[in-house]
């Protein structure tokens, strides 16, 4: 390398995998959030004056702006369709909320207008965290990078202007600016954000490295292979776009349904109203009998019916240290029939640790006096698998040697000087070894077969000892797929980046038998629609950016929310924010447990306005009596769904195995 390389600077300590930066839209900044909690302010200042008995001018100027903040712009809204001669059913509830105001009602009115106003900010901060995140995904690669010219000379160019067959020099620390194979050069790269691998991988030449992934500590001369909007990171970015826009098919159909059933209920109203005056009624009688129509047959108790429940599952689950993002995500967790497992940061901490410490036979050392010399040596290492090696050191009260002529190769390891001896730890593969006796080879072999990353420590060219590093299961993994397989009825499914025979070692201690290893984010998301295609409701489970386009095209996608990317935090319906994996079949319970009250809310709510239209349109049915039947049924709904705030509504079939 050149002498301009070798003065680069290596970077600070790694840290953990590299996130998003945050480039959050402030809620406030969106007109619908605005609107709505003006309108539930409003509402909640006028609420207790109107229950009190207080005079009207004290809380009817309160409610009227309540109806203006709420109502105005889903009228808008409303009136701009009927221009173009559609009906939707949010202008239909802005009429039934301005007709039972008309008679009195201003109450039910009010309420409906604060319902809907929330939902549609809800569903607006869903857009603008969308939209978030995707741009934050695009911070992940490096806007400029460093292009090698034929005559030797440098020069820095955005990385969107790389063409294929460029040449760039990645230094320590810096990003790859683009998909491309190594020239020259030999480095550790993160790639956690691509593949979602927990350790670094050596990277030589030949070897291919993607756009965004993070150099270690050694210099990359890297050749162009794709075109910069082709990389990896770029089809991530179109995958979850893509992902997001498939969901649309679901939202046509319930308009659909708002149509159809807005249209009937205006024809419905003004039928009741005209067919009396045709008859000879009088219009006293005629308008009155419209409008205890128009409130008996509104859809108050039916809209009560559903976010109730799924709202009290939401705080419910909020209190376990789960963040469902809506209440359609509340509902779409009790649907899933099949589950998919991220391995790293998932089913694992995401954090390597030492496992294993084995001494070999005639090197004099003892576990503690192995891992000593090992930790001694690799003290002044940014590695990660250093870091992890002294750190375990540290927990069990060693005290490391000082240690003289420090060297790091990337790739290869760490050379010091302990106690007047020369030690070596790094790479079995790669560090040379001055001993006929190959025993540590048949360890390495245990080791890795095991799914360890096997670490040989060196003294004076002779092998000692043999380290085995891997990243740490979840406590509560194992309990927590066979929670899931009994509330699917199949077994998840293990999708990862990382090697196969670490996949296929974690998959048989947690009860997983289908492993798909070595995948790329298109990988995943390719699976993901394989199984949809076949009718199953897929929840996908992960952390990483590698996951996040998985998690868009799932049926419903949980991120993992103490090491989570910012885009799978973002991208994810849900997010298990306290990191235990154990509440995921927790929440899919109280999911369904919420969907069962739906279904029973449904049917008291169609009970009580089938009879209470019944009555009006076949007797006459005095307006005290319909508002008292149609408040009464909107109180019955909201009741039951409360139940789900209850501390028994909880319930962790997980823990349940343990």
């Amino acid at each position: 390398m050149s002498s301009v390389l070798d003065r680069r600077p290596a970077p600070a300590a790694a840290g953990p995998r590299p996130t998003l930066p945050r480039r959050r839209t402030r809620i406030l900044v969106l007109p619908e959030a605005r609107w709505a909690l003006a309108a539930l302010l409003l509402f909640l200042l006028a609420l207790p004056l109107y229950l009190s008995g207080a005079p009207g001018w004290s809380w009817g100027p309160l409610f009227a702006a309540t109806y203006v903040t709420g109502g105005w712009e889903p009228g808008w809204e409303g009136l701009k369709a009927l221009k173009d001669k559609t009906l939707d059913v949010d202008l239909l509830m802005v009429v039934a909320a301005l007709g039972a105001a008309a008679i009195g009602q201003v109450l039910d009115g009010a309420l409906l207008i604060v319902i809907f106003a929330t939902s549609g900010a809800l569903e607006a901060i869903a857009t603008a965290r969308t939209a978030d995140s995707v741009r934050g995904l695009l911070d992940l690669a490096p806007t400029t990078a460093t292009r090698l010219l034929p005559d030797g000379t440098e020069e820095s160019v955005e990385a969107e202007r790389l063409t294929v067959g460029d040449v760039v020099l990645v230094r320590p620390g810096e990003r790859v600016g683009a998909d491309g194979q190594v020239l020259d050069g030999a480095s550790d790269l993160d790639q956690a954000t691509i593949t979602g691998e927990p350790l670094p991988v050596a990277k030589q030449v030949g070897d291919e490295v993607f756009a965004g992934t993070v150099n270690g500590t050694g210099a990359l001369r890297v050749r162009v292979e794709r075109d910069p909007a082709d990389s990896v990171i770029a089809r991530i970015v179109r995958m979850v776009e893509e992902a997001s826009e498939t969901k649309a098919p679901t939202q046509l159909f319930i308009e659909k349904i708002e149509q159809r059933y807005s249209v009937g209920m205006v024809l419905a109203t003004l039928a009741v109203f005209a067919i009396p005056l045709v008859l000879g009624e009088e219009l006293g009688p005629a308008l009155l009998r419209a409008m205890t129509f128009m409130i008996v047959a509104s859809p108050c108790a039916v809209v009560l019916s559903t976010m109730p429940p799924l709202l009290s599952a939401i705080a419910n689950a909020g209190r376990h240290g789960v963040l469902a993002k809506s209440a359609v995500v509340m509902e779409r967790l009790g649907q899933i029939d099949a589950v998919a497992l991220d391995k790293t940061g998932t089913l694992t901490e995401g954090t390597p640790r030492v496992t294993d410490i084995r001494p070999l036979p005639g090197s004099g050392l003892d576990e503690d006096a192995l891992h000593r010399l090992a930790a001694s040596a690799e003290h002044s290492s940014e590695h990660p698998l250093a870091r992890a090696v002294v750190t375990a050191a540290r927990e069990r009260g060693l005290p490391l040697a000082a240690a003289d002529d420090f060297a790091s190769v990337p790739g290869q390891g760490v050379t010091a000087t302990i106690d007047g001896h020369t030690v070596q730890v790094g790479s079995p593969a790669r560090l040379p070894v001055a001993c006929a006796d190959r025993t540590y080879e048949k360890v390495v072999g245990e080791l890795e077969e095991a799914g360890r990353t096997a670490v040989v420590v060196l003294r004076d060219g002779a092998p000692v000892g043999v380290l085995g590093i891997a990243d740490r299961l979840r406590p509560d993994a194992a309990a927590t797929v066979a929670a899931l397989t009994r509330l699917t009825g199949r077994a998840p499914v293990l999708l990862t980046g990382d090697n196969a025979r670490a996949a296929r070692n974690l998959a048989a201690e947690v009860g997983i038998t289908e492993v798909r290893a070595g995948l790329l984010p298109q990988d995943k998301v390719a699976a993901v629609r394989e199984w949809e295609e076949q009718g199953r409701r897929v929840l996908v489970v992960g952390d990483g950016v590698n996951d996040a386009p998985a998690l868009a095209t799932a049926h419903t996608g949980v991120a993992m929310g103490k090491a989570g990317s910012d885009l799978a935090l973002e991208t994810a319906d849900a997010v298990v924010v306290r990191d235990e994996l154990a509440a995921i079949p927790a929440v899919v319970r109280l999911s369904r447990a919420a969907r069962r009250l739906v279904v029973q809310n449904l049917a008291i709510a169609g009970v009580f306005i089938t009879a209470l239209v019944a009555w009006d349109l076949i007797g006459s049915l005095p307006l005290p009596l319909g508002v008292a039947g149609h408040e009464g049924s909107t109180v019955i709904v909201g009741l039951n769904g409360l139940r789900l705030l209850r501390e028994t509504a909880w319930t962790n079939p997980a823990k349940d195995t343990v």
